[in-house]
């Protein structure tokens, strides 16, 4: 493998660049970059909401009988709500790292995507999955793991 196909591994090669000769292609391009400013403001929205969800979910499950004690599916929720704003931050640094070079980071959309599966991994309730939810999360883990591994073994 050339050296230069290696970055094409990690960067696509199509790269949404505000600097066009052509105007009309130049003015889209700077439309979507509104737009994700858009979205990085509407992302940090979510996030302050989630750790709002975060202490209220916790503040629920130790008010709630037995007081100040967390059974085990409280302790399972409450992983879950954090990682969920663990993940909307991962999703705002993607969004933030595109802003600056304008270039999608394949692999911290790959880590991220491994992250939220990791999540749902943790908060199964495997009194309800079902099996075939089971093979398809694990099918789904371990694509992304190996192209995770892909993807940095090259850089």
């Amino acid at each position: 493998m050339e050296e230069g196909s290696k970055s094409s591994l990690i960067e696509p090669a199509h790269e949404l660049t505000r600097e066009h000769e052509d105007p009309l292609l130049r003015s889209l391009h700077c439309s979507i970059h509104w737009a994700v400013k858009v979205l990085a403001v509407l992302m940090v929205l979510v996030i302050v909401w989630g750790i709002g969800d975060v202490i209220y979910v916790l503040y629920k499950q130790l008010i709630t009988p037995p007081f100040m004690l967390l059974r085990i599916n409280d302790i399972l929720e409450t992983f879950g709500a954090f990682l969920a704003v663990l993940i909307a931050i991962e999703i705002f640094i993607n969004i933030t790292l595109y802003l600056k070079t304008d270039v999608i980071p394949v692999r911290l959309v790959v880590a991220t995507a491994l992250m939220a599966i990791s999540r749902k991994v943790i908060i199964f309730d495997f009194e309800k999955v079902t099996a075939p939810l089971i093979l398809g999360t694990a099918a789904v883990v371990l694509a992304l793991g190996i192209t995770y591994w892909l993807i940095t073994r090259n850089s």
